[in-house]
């Protein structure tokens, strides 16, 4: 029984032949990957910031009773 081109290529250079066609290169793929994950750890960063600030906020008016405000 015959056996097609695609069934004796590993996954690894099926997955390369792929990005290939795709127009990305190991190297641009490399590129893309680091700018996400810094992308990620900028993100975490601001959200860790937020919730220090608002950690800070709730200390300084801990203390203080919230305002009845009617709603229309």
């Amino acid at each position: 029984m015959p056996r097609d081109e695609a069934t004796h290529k590993k996954p690894c250079c099926m997955i390369s032949e792929i990005l290939e066609e795709a127009g990305l290169d190991r190297q641009r793929a490399r590129e893309l990957r680091r700018q996400v994950l810094q992308g990620i750890v900028l993100m975490c960063e601001w959200q860790l910031e937020r919730m220090d600030r608002a950690e800070a906020q709730h200390a300084t008016t801990s203390g203080r009773k919230a305002r009845k405000v009617t709603v229309e």
